[in-house]
């Protein structure tokens, strides 16, 4: 049997509420800020060169691999 105690105290507790995170909107003025587009571009750049260098290294590693098993 529960004491009036515990029963008081479940009664009391709230429960948790989250807040959502606020979404900052941006407000379009019809403008393009051509600084913006080209740091996009640069970034998308870089990526595309990060993504051919490690599949190149992969290659090149690929064929070192296989020319050390076959000299075997």
């Amino acid at each position: 049997m529960m004491s009036a105690e515990r029963i008081v105290n479940i009664e009391k507790k709230t429960p948790m509420t989250f807040k959502s995170p606020e979404k900052k909107e941006k407000i379009f003025s019809g403008r393009v800020d051509i600084n913006d587009l080209l740091a996009r571009a640069r970034k998308e750049k870089e990526k595309i060169n990060k993504t051919n260098l490690i599949f190149f290294v992969l290659f090149a590693s690929l064929i070192l691999i296989v020319g050390i098993l076959l000299s075997f």
